[in-house]
């Protein structure tokens, strides 16, 4: 019987997969760098192995499964390839894998892994129902009908799925390491949703997916009066949103999310609008959104003093600003202060202004180093860059965390795609 080594375990996307196939009764193992990483819970859990990086841990009788943050010259992978032992990337083993369901992709620049993560608990509610979330969480079901899963866009991965139906959520320009502009990244969907089987659930409220063409049917949400599926009557609240669905302006049912701000609403419409389709009652689907607490690292509140922290994977201008809207929302009496950790140099250079306008709808700003990735970590700008350009903005480290003391009964927005928490941690181990 083989086993699956995974190089790079602790990725969001790897973890979840090692979960999946643990769930299966597959032998499953894997390596990465030995700092904590928060994806790791899940497999410690399980009681999957984790090894510290090394070319003694491939050995005959494996199969190698690699993370896309890892080079062919990575000495697994070379030794792999050199006992000729199957390697598959990451993506490559998830197009294969979704073919023994019903398969949903769930894509889009923004919103992917909270709206995966309703949908998988949605679902769960009607029909077995396997899932992959990328936030580190993941679950193989035994006879599992569906199988929900995220599918990023980055470098044009999802292009290797060819899956049921996919959600998309929107087209928005991201990735300027990768992608040359807004077309660059419309044709990489466009190119996705001729791939798509049976059905696409499409937010009609975001222009460039109003141009895709697909061979299967799409249906739109969103909004406006033209969408198939349309939000009216939108309540917001302190404790979250409730809303009336009408499908092409009939009246459907009333449903209420513990959740904030607009995007958390489509998300929610992008669900119920694939669940209708799929004949779930509207009695599970009104029970199960309501039940959801949400994914990890999205608008993930603590009580702390007389302060709220709240710890966000924001990384975007368009993220950020949607974050402090939801704050706004939930603790409309309170003040909103950001702490953001930029995310990769290029993105930072190519966002400077909408980053610094995004971050100014906060009552008060700081701003940490930037946070570069292993494939970027040096840039021709500074966080000095955006500091320039944010008024109420300070710089933050761990060394001065403790500023933000003087900010009682406030809520602490820690936004970043990074390593964001260690400020987060060190602020609360500071005050205890």
């Amino acid at each position: 019987m083989t086993a699956y080594h995974f190089v790079g375990i602790k990725g969001t996307g790897m973890s979840a997969l090692a979960q999946i196939l643990h769930d299966m009764n597959e032998n499953v193992q894997g390596s990465d760098i030995e700092k904590y990483i928060f994806t790791q819970k899940g497999l410690e859990e399980r009681g999957i192995q984790i090894f510290p990086f090394s070319k003694n841990n491939i050995h005959p009788g494996l199969t190698v499964i690699a993370g896309n943050a890892f080079p062919d010259t990575h000495e697994e992978i070379e030794e792999a390839k050199r006992l000729q032992l199957p390697v598959y990337r990451y993506h490559k083993f998830l197009g294969e894998l979704m073919n023994k369901f019903t398969s949903i992709a769930v894509t889009g620049v923004h919103g992917k892994t909270s709206t995966t993560g309703l949908l998988s608990h949605v679902m769960q509610g009607a029909f077995p129902t396997s899932y992959l979330i990328g936030d580190g969480t993941g679950k193989g079901v035994q006879n599992s009908k569906y199988f929900v899963f995220e599918a990023c866009e980055y470098r044009r991965h999802f292009l290797s799925y060819h899956p049921d139906y996919a959600i998309m959520t929107n087209i928005d320009f991201d990735h300027p390491d990768y992608y040359r502009d807004l077309d660059d990244v419309f044709s990489a969907f466009q190119q996705m949703a001729l791939q798509v089987k049976k059905g696409i659930i499409a937010c009609g409220d975001d222009e460039r997916l109003q141009e895709i063409q697909a061979k299967v049917p799409v249906l739109y949400y969103g909004f406006h009066e033209e969408n198939d599926f349309q939000a009216r009557n939108v309540v917001k609240s302190t404790t979250g949103t409730v809303f009336d669905v009408y499908i092409r302006n009939t009246f459907y049912g009333t449903f209420e999310i513990p959740a904030f701000g607009d995007h958390n609403v489509l998300n929610a419409l992008a669900v119920i609008t694939l669940c209708q389709y799929e004949n779930i009652g509207i009695d599970v689907i009104q029970e199960r959104v309501k039940t959801f607490k949400g994914v990890k690292r999205r608008f993930s509140a603590k009580n702390f003093g007389g302060q709220v922290l709240i710890d966000d994977y924001a990384h975007h201008p368009t993220e950020i600003k949607a974050t402090i809207e939801a704050a706004r929302q939930k603790y409309p009496d309170r003040e909103i202060v950001a702490v953001f950790q930029p995310h990769t140099f290029s993105r930072t250079q190519s966002f400077l202004n909408e980053f610094a306008d995004s971050l100014k709808s906060a009552d008060k700003v700081y701003l940490c180093e930037i946070f570069g990735s292993a494939r970027e970590n040096i840039g021709n700008l500074t966080i000095k860059d955006l500091q320039a350009q944010i008024e109420h903005s300070e710089l933050i480290d761990e060394t001065n965390i403790k500023v933000l003391k003087k900010h009682e009964s406030s809520v602490i927005l820690f936004m970043g795609a990074g390593d964001i928490q260690k400020y987060q941690d060190a602020y609360e181990k500071l005050c205890v």
